[in-house]
């Protein structure tokens, strides 16, 4: 309170972490030969012994588990598939963004939840804690998941984590007032949820059995973090979606500007985090990221970035693999760890990519 009330008076400093040690920029994403090209991969999930993915209102399988460059359409939804979940002892939850939570079978036959809780329209990311305990992140109850960037615009903390004992058709909600919950994570050791908190960039943990206060386990990160997954040896796979940038920073503290920007200008023009970039000259930030000679330099502002952090056992970052403001392999949002191999969904780079988790770069 006293910090705010001295902001009133000496103004208020942006500051953003940099990008340094674990989280030093490197181009191991951009140096990756790309597993396979589609349009906007993006929840990786391994279910049914079949690595799969969404893509628009579909999911589709990789062949030969990830060791093959062929994809294999295994479903289709009537509204595009915002998040999944692979069951145990088979099957998956799909949410979309129409709000709609299913219950798949693997075989064509899906269910609908239709009495999951209050107003769950905004499902983010979905976690099975056992076969019949279902985890959903709510991001937003005013926007869908694919009005992400008008949710951090308008300020929004209105996300939830629920719940869900598909048993006995029953709903917890294990916290509220969240900056647009995007990821989740099991840590059985300490019995408790790790939840990514995107607009407030950091992690939180969560209780998975009562609703409680969250407790920061990661702060004050670079960007906007996304899904999570488990890491071969112990420790987590985050996925960092956009970057924090000081005109951004700025934009968000100016509370008329930005209402006369969403009121005039196109979602896609705004002073946002973005995906993807460089698909327009109307997009914002370009004097600062091309030069006189028609070049992009790796350091220069961006909207847009990709990021993938390695974290160990305490969700302390060990390494990370970038891709740089001049890189292609942007808006990483999901990534998984199979035998050895880290695949990542690039959604703003249209790729799917397949590392070497042992590799730190940037370590």
């Amino acid at each position: 309170m006293l910090q705010r009330a001295l902001d009133l008076f000496r103004g208020k400093a942006i500051t953003i972490p940099p990008m340094d040690g674990a989280l030093r920029p490197n181009t191991a994403l951009d140096s990756t030969p790309s597993l396979l090209d589609i349009a906007q991969p993006d929840n990786l999930a391994w279910i049914d012994d079949r690595l799969v993915f969404s893509t628009a209102n579909k999911v589709v399988a990789l062949d030969g588990g990830g060791s093959g460059t062929g994809a294999e359409l295994i479903a289709e939804f009537p509204a595009h598939v915002a998040c999944l979940a692979g069951r145990p002892g088979g099957g998956s939850a799909v949410g979309l963004d129409d709000g709609q939570i299913m219950l798949w079978d693997g075989e064509g036959a899906a269910t609908t939840l239709d009495d999951i809780g209050p107003n769950l329209k905004c499902p983010t990311a979905l976690l099975f804690i056992d076969q019949e305990t279902l985890i959903v992140c709510q991001g937003s109850s005013e926007a869908a998941p694919s009005q992400w960037s008008r949710d951090l615009m308008r300020q929004g903390a209105s996300g939830s984590v629920w719940r869900i004992d598909l048993a006995e058709r029953k709903q917890t909600c294990l916290g509220n007032r969240l900056a647009f919950p995007y990821g989740l994570l099991w840590d059985s050791a300490a019995g408790s949820l790790v939840v990514a908190e995107a607009w407030r960039h950091r992690l939180v943990r969560l209780s998975a059995e009562r609703q409680a206060a969250p407790s920061v386990a990661l702060a004050n990160l670079p960007g906007y973090p996304c899904r999570l997954a488990p890491a071969g040896g112990g420790g987590a796979w985050l996925c960092i979606f956009a970057p924090r940038n000081r005109l951004i920073e700025f934009v968000l503290q100016e509370e008329s500007y930005r209402r006369g920007m969403m009121a005039e200008i196109e979602p896609e023009f705004w002073i946002a985090p973005a995906l993807s970039t460089r698909q327009s000259f109307l997009e914002p930030l370009q004097c600062g990221g091309i030069t006189t000679m028609g070049i992009n330099k790796p350091w220069a502002p961006t909207r847009s970035y990709g990021l993938v952090v390695r974290l160990d056992e305490h969700l302390q970052p060990l390494a990370s693999f970038h891709s740089r403001a001049n890189g292609r392999r942007h808006g990483l949002t999901s990534a998984i760890e199979v035998a050895g191999r880290l695949f990542a969904a690039s959604k703003g780079g249209n790729a799917i990519l397949a590392l070497d988790a042992g590799v730190r770069p940037g370590s």
